[in-house]
């Protein structure tokens, strides 16, 4: 397995849905719901009978509706396309009731509508337009960047714009993420060892970062919380914290991981945790501090504190917070394809590896106290 999301429009329980990559079966999508009070896993399975699946996305306004990117083979040849599901109606919402026999009655997904990519190319990824309706998306197929326009029952897209990427060589686009600032008018691209900024609006690009990382870039994401900074990940083994305003150098190098590093991942109510992924088995949590909305941590009210307290407090503020790594965690053995925070609960991620294992992790209860409090 190697796609992972958690279910966006899901706010109140703890859900990712998981993709297969299976050659020989069927393959799947599993709705994993985590029982936060008793500590339980509970599964559904649902049919992705097009074939093994690469990327999954969900609506962040409709709980039941996903898009995935799967190969299909035809006359020989395989090709990555796009489509939008709608999951069954029961399961559309997070609950901690698993069948007895999920293997004998799975359901299959409905099909809403494809994005028909046959003009531009191979799907890497779907995006959703972040605090929009869940009818707009962009994908991203080859050198193409498409913007499709989902019809009210969501049973048809319509391509409203698109844009390529120009150059030599043959020139693809990796992944991408949708800044949920600005209006939403912006994404951001990884092609090749470049970064690339878009305006939705004109599809023309508005900054790019030439060699971002020594070699392929895997992910992006942007930080929720501060409108210009975007972290990146690739093959160098490095993630990069940047300033889009100057794209010169990074604002932060991480050197954690000791191979490809496939995730990265803001966390979406304290910025300065951040999530990596890596081929070298492990997931390592940061706190980044120093680049986050809070470098200084929480201001104090003045009233509240003695003059002794207070001339502690001022020499506290002045020292902005270290940077460092929380925690690595090393369940996996086998590559970490993808890491992500639950929707509903900020301080739980999962981790999902190649040979199928999904692994739930909670932030530390000490480091969280300390951000809380």
């Amino acid at each position: 397995a190697r796609a992972l999301t958690p279910q966006t429009a899901e706010t109140d329980a703890i859900r990712f849905l998981v993709g297969t990559q299976s050659l020989r079966y069927d393959n799947q999508i599993h709705i994993i719901d985590f029982d936060d009070e008793n500590n339980i896993i509970n599964k559904n399975v649902l049919l992705h009978q097009v074939g093994e699946i690469w990327h999954i996305s969900t609506s962040p306004a409709d709980k039941g509706v996903l898009a995935t990117c799967y190969n299909k083979t035809s006359d020989s040849k395989v090709m990555t396309c796009a489509a939008v599901w709608r999951m069954p109606k029961e399961l559309e919402s997070g609950s901690h009731e698993s069948p007895d026999d999920s293997s004998s009655n799975a359901q299959t997904l409905e099909l809403l509508c494809h994005l028909d990519n046959t003009a531009h190319g191979n799907m890497a990824c779907v995006m959703w337009e972040p605090m929009g309706d869940g009818k707009k998306i962009i994908s991203l197929a080859d050198n193409n960047i498409l913007l499709w326009d989902l019809q009210e029952s969501s049973d048809k897209a319509v391509l409203s714009s698109s844009a390529a990427l120009e150059g030599k060589g043959q020139l693809k686009f990796t992944s991408g993420r949708w800044s949920p600032h600005h209006n939403c008018t912006q994404i951001a691209t990884a092609n090749d060892t470049a970064v690339r900024g878009w305006d939705t609006r004109s599809m023309r690009q508005i900054y790019c970062i030439e060699n971002a990382h020594g070699q392929l870039v895997r992910d992006l994401d942007f930080n929720p919380n501060k409108q210009y900074y975007l972290a990146s990940c690739g093959d160098d083994c490095k993630v990069k914290f940047w300033d889009t305003r100057n794209v010169m150098e990074p604002v932060k190098t991480l050197e954690e991981h000791s191979h490809w590093v496939w995730n990265v991942r803001y966390n979406h109510s304290h910025d300065q945790l951040i999530l990596t992924g890596s081929s070298d088995s492990r997931v390592i949590l940061s706190n980044m501090v120093s680049i986050s909305s809070e470098p200084f941590g929480h201001m104090v009210d003045d009233d509240e504190l003695s003059d002794q307290e207070d001339q502690h407090q001022e020499e506290k503020i002045k020292e902005p917070l270290q940077d460092s790594v929380i925690a690595t965690y090393e369940e996996h053995e086998d590559s970490v394809y993808a890491v992500e925070w639950s929707s509903a609960d900020p301080w739980l991620f999962a981790s999902l590896s190649y040979d199928g294992r999904l692994v739930i992790n909670r932030v530390p209860r000490a480091l969280k106290y300390h951000i809380l409090l």
